[in-house]
């Protein structure tokens, strides 16, 4: 039976082009994306959503929460509590306003999908539910999530409005992936992990989903096997590792020590075939026959 991995069929074509030199690759775009996290009788579950079908990357896929830096991300410095600009930086190998920007994108992405809010008025303190769901109502937290996702309103914006303090100590960097240098979409991500903060609640915030999950690692994993759920290599991945841990903490504590080599696809050609690798993950591996689908 086949499994649930994402495979484009434009791709061996596009492979033998870029092999030929006649495509030229994406620039791709820095993003961020968080695998939220919270504990069950017995295990943590995460929160994952499914793409709309009509989406032109990965329609009706399964992911997490996430998205594209904006460039506003990093156009001033917001009240900040966790590990410094400067820690970030070092742990995701880039400068400091940049490393602003990713952990920013990963909190407004979170915020503008799912409606949960890792800030808080001080250092050690999150908001309560934005969704409305506790009865408080959420009618003045939904206009801002909505101005912020249309990009009327910077997160930077958001926050400083809000009186709101970035809570980086509640991610942890966990892997990143960059799409492959024959896909026509191309992103640099930065996956990250985080616990559900007590009192919030998730939403179907996304126009880009049709559907939301709370499920457990090992049964996304298990669906994916069997064929059920779709998904492309780096939220599988992701998916196998988090089944290690028994609670959302034990999840957290492990991303200080994780690898960030970023993991991009190789492709190569095999007389007429097409080899294509991820490095360190042997289960993605395709070989696609000339004139034929992968094998």
């Amino acid at each position: 039976m086949a499994n649930g991995q994402w495979y484009p069929a434009e791709w061996p074509d596009r492979i033998r082009a870029l092999a030929a030199g006649t495509l030229t690759p994406v620039t791709p775009r820095r993003a961020a994306t968080v695998m939220l996290l919270k504990d069950t009788a017995d295990t943590p579950v995460v929160h994952m959503l499914r793409r709309r079908a009509s989406m032109a990357f990965a329609g009706g896929a399964y992911a997490y929460p996430g998205g594209g830096v904006d460039p506003r991300d990093d156009d001033h410095l917001i009240r900040w509590a966790g590990p410094t600009r400067a820690w970030w930086a070092s742990r995701l190998g880039v400068d400091e306003t940049d490393a602003q920007a990713i952990v920013c994108a990963a909190v407004r992405e979170t915020y503008e999908e799912a409606g949960v809010l890792l800030a808080g008025p001080t250092p050690d303190t999150v908001v309560g539910d934005t969704t409305g769901g506790d009865g408080t109502g959420g009618d003045a937290w939904e206009a801002d999530r909505a101005a912020v996702a249309a990009r009327e309103l910077s997160f930077a914006e958001f926050l400083e409005r809000r009186g709101l303090v970035l809570r980086s100590d509640l991610l942890g960097a966990w892997t990143r992936w960059i799409t492959p240098e024959f896909e026509t979409r191309r992103y640099d991500t930065w996956f990250f992990v985080a616990a559900l903060p007590p009192g919030q609640r998730t939403r179907n915030a996304s126009t880009e989903a049709d559907r939301t999950v709370w499920i457990r690692p090992r049964d996304a994993a298990d669906g994916y096997d069997k064929g059920e759920l779709l998904m492309m290599p780096p939220t599988i991945a992701t998916l196998r590792q988090l089944s290690a841990y028994g609670t959302a903490a034990e999840a957290l504590a492990a991303a200080p020590g994780r690898d960030l080599t970023p993991v991009l696809a190789e492709a190569r050609l095999d007389h007429d075939d097409v080899v294509l690798t991820w490095p360190g993950h042997a289960e993605f591996t395709k070989r696609i026959p000339a004139g034929g689908g992968p094998a």
